[in-house]
């Protein structure tokens, strides 16, 4: 067979992506992963008020607000060397939590698991099956999880006012104060989700769940039918069966920024960070972190900068020199670095997921390290709950006074992996506002070496039955849970600086 060339402009993912591959001989030789559109957040940013973050970045993502909404406010708790009060940590962990589980939900069950209900697998005993249960929009799993994720997002509502693009984080702290009232809402919230989520989802309690401790206790778990019947257990089973437990891997580098911070000492977080390359776990040194531009649309600068130094000078010149994408190429340490669940599981020691990568990354573990990444977090969101109600005198904001000038940056795990706000501040307004999200590590293109990214990198060298309808490229790329909303956005046909 010769070499055919797809362009697969790959839906059910979060904005424009497509996905170009090289396929010969009945596997993909080569991968490109194409960001269609400009991300201009950063240089409008430039100019504004210093606060302004806290308004502007939470509307780059309509699916993770809150996050950029935390990210731009740590930058500003960093320049006004601040730590929040405890009952503002625990108010912002618990918006931040909410958002997450439902992402986390949502995105399985409503963008993941519907592939196996396409013709590619229509001969399989188990296709009508997956049909009843995950065909968009009317199998009986798709419409439980939007009527029920929905729920968590009273969360948000009830501590931010709304969801998505809220405000209510702010340097020092929170804006608002809830009472008894609105914290025994919260507390039925959450119960109600977590009996939900370990019914339907899990198929067993959280707890149990955690004791999990490698393939062969997944395998017992797995005998119990209500095990087996859960979305957990379908996702399971069904990448199992499609070889899915053994595609997928890249460069074994896996990146996290650590999320939801303790709120008494010693400064820890409830999700660790770090960076795990060659079997070792090494601590987080931000100042590791650079982005590169050759085979981006933007103007060249020799070698990566750091994003406290980084450049957005788009130039969208079409296929000359080799450019491809409207993201660019960050690197930690000069390495690319797959983010996001499966990462912050593999930094954190965790042994199931350590077992299921033993011989490499794959998309069982990747999408699976999605799916019950709430079992640890939901109870967490209880302890939390917990200890505002046994509080109800203390702080939920420290004025950090006037803000001054300088340099801040907010590093957080998003729902989709590491996402950084590095900001400056000059005569009391913005003047350099830099922002990496987790798909632009995971969805890269190709750097100075002619490395590729972490997804291009996964789709190589992977069998294609039929290049009309590439179903193991869709598996493999949403299982990185694309976010290109974040990664890009609009480009203006009147920009002066568009360059055709």
């Amino acid at each position: 067979m010769g070499r055919i060339v797809c362009n697969i402009p790959l839906n059910r993912v979060e904005g424009d992506l497509e996905i170009k591959v090289a396929i010969e001989n009945g596997a993909v030789a080569d991968a490109w992963s194409v960001a269609t559109m400009f991300r201009g957040f950063e240089r409008f940013l430039v100019g504004r008020g210093a606060l302004d973050g806290l308004v502007v970045t939470p509307r780059i993502c309509g699916i993770c607000s809150t996050t950029h909404l935390a990210a731009a406010a740590y930058a500003l708790d960093d320049v006004a060397g601040i730590r929040p009060p405890p009952n503002a940590l625990r108010h912002r962990n618990l918006a931040l939590a909410a958002e997450q589980v439902q992402s986390d939900i949502r995105q399985s069950v409503l963008m993941f698991l519907p592939d196996f209900v396409g013709e590619a697998y229509r001969d399989r005993p188990w296709h009508a099956e997956a049909e009843a249960r995950y065909a968009p929009f009317r199998g009986a799993r798709v419409i439980d999880v939007v009527q029920q994720t929905k729920r968590m997002l009273e969360v948000i509502a009830i501590l931010g006012g709304q969801w998505p693009h809220s405000s209510f984080m702010v340097p020092g702290g929170v804006a608002f104060r809830p009472g008894p009232t609105e914290l025994l809402d919260l507390r039925q919230v959450i119960a109600q989700q977590r009996r939900w989520y370990e019914r339907r989802v899990l198929g067993c309690r959280c707890e149990h769940w955690l004791e999990l401790d490698g393939a062969e206790a997944l395998e017992r778990w797995l005998q119990d039918p209500a095990h087996r019947e859960s979305d957990a257990g379908w996702l399971i089973r069904l990448c199992k069966e499609t070889g899915l437990d053994a595609l997928g891997g890249h460069y074994d580098s896996y990146l996290s920024y650590g999320s939801l911070p303790a709120p008494e000492p010693p400064e820890q977080t409830f999700i660790p960070a770090g960076f795990l390359a060659q079997g070792a776990v090494h601590p987080l040194d931000q100042r590791l972190v650079a982005e590169q531009v050759p085979y981006s649309w933007y103007a060249d600068y020799a070698g990566g900068l750091h994003p406290a130094e980084g450049v957005t000078e788009p130039f969208a010149s079409g296929s000359e020199r080799g450019k491809y994408s409207m993201s660019k190429a960050p690197r930690y340490d000069g390495r690319p670095a797959e983010t996001g669940p499966l990462a912050e599981r593999l930094i954190a020691g965790d042994s199931l997921f350590a077992d299921l990568t033993r011989s490499g990354g794959n998309v069982l573990a990747r999408q699976l390290a999605r799916l019950v990444r709430p079992a640890a977090i939901i109870p967490q969101m209880e302890h939390w709950v917990e200890q505002l109600l046994a509080d109800p005198k203390g702080s939920y904001y420290q004025s950090p006074g006037e803000m001054p000038d300088g340099q801040g940056y907010g590093l957080i795990e998003a729902s989709r992996g590491a996402l950084g706000h590095w900001i400056r501040i000059e005569a009391g307004r913005i003047a350099h506002y830099q922002v990496i999200t987790p798909t632009a590590w995971n969805g890269s293109p190709r750097d100075e070496e002619d490395r590729r990214g972490p997804w291009e990198e996964a789709l190589v060298g992977i069998p294609v039955k039929d290049p009309e309808n590439p179903v193991e490229i869709g598996h493999i790329v949403r299982s990185f849970d694309p976010c290109l909303v974040c990664t890009v956005h609009r480009l203006g046909d009147r920009e002066p600086w568009l360059r055709l």
